[in-house]
């Protein structure tokens, strides 16, 4: 073995980076299943907060048994706002979501299935946070209070990408492979989403993007396939979700709905492009 290793260094130090690699891999997924885990859950009457409700790193489980277009959501109070200030500022800050700024911070945001969960991980500040749960577009709103309590913070595992959002645009790679953990950053001053649709072909997507970009939406149902994929509802400032891609393979358009002040689409600025999932 010694004079075999001597004929081919290469091999030796490809096997040893292997090793490395493999140890790596095994050190992020023990990391990640001994997360602390919040949970929220969202029933016709109400959004229940059980888990782990400490600061650092925590792994969010959501989900709706029975309720069809679900969301979850964890807004961060400013301290000495009360509680009914942030109820009140909420509800005039429907139109635009931006103002909640002056009671808070959206720090997540994530789907909850109606079987099943969805998974995300996120850093948590101890505080007194609000937890609400909406039942599609104009559907019933649930919310309950709760507090973040200050704990040796666990260390989320390391990402393997990060896609971030800007003024008006995505950063980050273009292409996402199932199984891969990555972090999805609101890096802009303003709220955004981000989400993405399966276009049929490539061909197909460009027609996506060029359709958003010029407002030109009432087609593009017949170039997607399936439902859209939620990498992170509307967030704010410097908040951010991470999460393992299951997605199916295939061609995506990439984009951010939120409106601004005169009533235009992120996508008509430039917050939407194309990109691709792959095993």
């Amino acid at each position: 073995m010694l004079i075999h290793r001597s004929r081919s260094p290469r091999k030796g130090l490809l096997a040893a980076a292997l090793l490395v690699v493999m140890s790596l891999a095994v050190a992020a997924s023990a990391q990640a299943t001994t997360l602390p885990t919040l949970t929220l859950t969202v029933s016709k009457t109400a959004i229940t907060v059980g888990g782990a409700t400490q600061s650092g790193g925590v792994n969010i489980v959501s989900s709706a048994p029975g309720i069809k277009e679900a969301n979850t959501v964890l807004f961060l109070l400013k301290p000495g706002i009360t509680e009914a200030e942030v109820e009140t500022g909420l509800k005039e800050s429907k139109k635009d979501p931006n103002r909640t700024v002056k009671y808070g911070t959206i720090v997540f945001d994530q789907e909850a299935p109606a079987s099943g969960m969805a998974e995300a991980q996120t850093n948590l500040q101890a505080g007194r946070y609000l937890a609400l749960a909406g039942e599609g577009e104009g559907g019933k709103k649930q919310h309950t209070f709760f507090t973040v309590t200050a704990a040796a913070p666990a260390a989320l595992p390391t990402p393997e990408a990060t896609v971030r959002s800007i003024e008006f645009g995505f950063r980050g790679p273009k292409v996402l492979h199932d199984g891969e953990l990555v972090r999805f950053e609101n890096e802009g001053f303003l709220i955004h989403m981000d989400i993405a649709f399966r276009a049929k072909t490539k061909a197909d997507a460009s027609r996506v993007v060029s359709d958003l970009r010029t407002g030109h939406e009432k087609g593009i149902e017949k170039l997607v396939a399936g439902e859209p994929l939620t990498f992170a509802g509307p967030i704010s400032h410097e908040a951010f979700m991470q999460e393992t891609i299951t997605a199916k393979p295939g061609w995506y358009v990439q984009a951010c709905f939120m409106e601004t002040q005169d009533g235009r689409d992120h996508t008509r600025l430039g917050m939407e492009r194309i990109i691709q999932i792959v095993k």
